[in-house]
């Protein structure tokens, strides 16, 4: 009585524990997406699993049957062909079905893929607001350029505009990520990276860092709101009006390793963002270039005038030198 119960419970507990280790939660908002990007990466999860499944399903039929059917037994009589060694009709089924089903999908994922390039425009007749984003250790800014303000871990977008996300880390490389509205793109030191999203509806979205960056990665999310263009504009308008500004001092204090509540500021150091991108290049902007690294710039001109004068009095030299030599061959 107890081997037939345990064949029973088995399925029953494995099929528990697959959907624990799931975590039911997040992961499962890509297939309920509000903009039309995530709607088109839904109809290709949608499609290749549909397609793939026209070869998965008849498989693991065909593996529990053939276990179950060809199972040792007292009196049987199944037939013994052990010189049994090939079958074109069977040869044909099992390489042909799934090499169509490979080309169809490599078809309809290489016109995705095309269709839903990140930086890509999204076509509409209200011109894009552009975001920047930047990852910290272990936070989220946002830099709202065309009006100014910036915030941590929070976004407020209005509905139907297409958003221009430029994206960059100040140090290890993440993964931005709003899954009702499109897939994830790394954010990576040195890089400026474009992504464009939209809401096509008002509501409250769920974005976090999808990529492990240390002891706090799990609490690097953040809130996007979408709401109406005026709720937006009013937005705006608060923060400006209300919040204290984010100073390079500010920017400082964001860059050390820590997690943060949500922050608003009424403006940002002017650049802050291509500062972060360049910091790592010679002769770029640094983000963190207040700690003293400007005042060299003044003996390093002064060098550099040095420099000039000595290569110009060598030029001189060797114009004299040259002239001389001219001359003798001259006299000659």
């Amino acid at each position: 009585m107890m081997r037939p119960f345990l064949r029973t419970l088995t399925p029953v507990l494995i099929m528990l524990m697959a959907v624990v280790l799931s975590g039911c939660g997040e992961q499962f908002l890509v297939l309920d997406p509000k903009g039309p990007i995530g709607e088109s990466q839904k109809d290709l999860i949608y499609f290749s699993t549909i397609l793939c499944s026209v070869i998965i399903i008849p498989v693991l039929i065909l593996a529990a049957f053939i276990i179950w059917r060809y199972r040792d037994k007292p009196n049987r009589k199944a037939s013994y062909t052990p010189n049994w060694e090939h079958s074109t009709k069977l040869e044909v089924t099992w390489w042909g079905i799934p090499i169509v089903v490979i080309l169809i999908l490599a078809v309809v994922t290489v016109r995705y893929t095309y269709a839903l390039e990140p930086s890509k425009p999204i076509e509409s007749a209200k011109e894009a607001i552009t975001i920047e984003v930047t990852s910290l250790d272990w936070k989220w800014l946002f830099t709202y350029p065309d009006s100014g303000i910036s915030t941590v871990n929070y976004i407020k977008i209005p509905e139907d505009v297409p958003i221009k996300f430029r994206l960059t880390s100040d140090t290890a490389m993440n993964s931005f990520w709003v899954p009702q509205l499109g897939g994830q793109i790394y954010t990576m030191s040195g890089m400026a990276m474009t992504l464009y999203l939209q809401a096509d509806e008002q509501g409250s979205y769920y974005g976090s860092g999808a990529n492990f960056t240390g002891e706090h990665f799990a609490q690097m999310t953040f809130k996007v709101d979408a709401t109406s263009e005026e709720e937006y504009q009013a937005w705006i308008d608060d923060v400006k009006a209300s919040s204290p500004a984010l100073t390079m001092d500010g920017f400082e204090a964001l860059t050390e390793p820590g997690v943060s509540d949500v922050q608003l500021f009424s403006s940002s150091p002017e650049g802050l963002f291509d500062k972060v991108v360049m910091q790592y290049v010679n002769g770029g902007g640094s983000a963190h270039q207040h700690h003293g690294s400007g005042a060299a710039k003044p003996a390093e001109t002064k060098d550099d005038e040095t420099t000039t004068e000595s290569t110009t009095e060598s030029h001189d030299h060797m114009s004299s030198g040259m002239e001389t030599t001219t001359q003798n061959h001259a006299g000659h």
